[in-house]
């Protein structure tokens, strides 16, 4: 009689384990996820500042640059591309996230033609409302830079925390899934070639 119940005993004890084990796991994956939906949202928030800015950089632009309508255009397309695009931070897939970067570094291109092009234009690098459009449009670029990196830093976290044996099996029984990461653009890794 005495063994059964410290054989019992041990029993209730080990299913008191998993069970608080399994609820205190399962809140830290929660708490992890949302932290990097909390980043994503942080980096869509700057994706959409800099979108923001991009129809008074584009009618700057067009009152000195009038003949330049294909580059200003590419710029209205591309931004209308990166807008249309959006995701639900719970789904994170790769292939989701991969439209969304693609859109985003399509309007990174259109603007870096845009800004070559008011190289050719000494009054309009000398226009107050440009410059400060520009200085707010080049600290943009950087929160997103520094978005992205928080993102990138809280998805890391969270994909290593539900790696890890045995949070892995909890994870896999509650459906948590990795989450992808922001990646440099192809080429990114080459110095540009500049000519004189």
């Amino acid at each position: 009689m005495k063994k059964s119940l410290i054989v019992i005993g041990v029993i209730i004890i080990i299913v008191l384990f998993m069970v608080f084990s399994s609820i205190g796991t399962y809140n830290s994956m929660v708490s992890k996820s949302e932290g990097v939906t909390g980043m994503w949202a942080q980096v869509e928030n700057v994706y959409q500042r800099r979108a923001d800015l991009i129809p008074n950089l584009v009618a700057t632009v067009k009152g000195y640059a009038e003949h330049e309508k294909e580059t200003l255009t590419g710029v209205v397309e591309a931004r209308s591309k990166a807008t249309s695009v959006n995701i639900d931070a719970n789904n994170l897939n790769a292939e989701t996230f991969q439209k969304f970067q693609q859109a985003q570094d399509g309007l990174s291109s259109a603007l870096s033609r845009l800004m070559m092009v008011v190289e050719k234009y000494p009054d309009l690098k000398a226009n107050q409302n440009f410059l400060e459009l520009q200085a707010q449009l080049e600290g943009t670029e950087n929160r997103i830079s520094v978005e992205r990196k928080k993102f990138n830093e809280a998805a890391q976290d969270y994909n290593t925390y539900i790696k890890k044996f045995p949070k892995n099996m909890w994870a896999s029984m509650f459906g948590f899934e990795p989450k992808e990461y922001f990646k440099a653009i192809e080429g990114a890794d080459k110095a540009p070639k500049v000519e004189f």
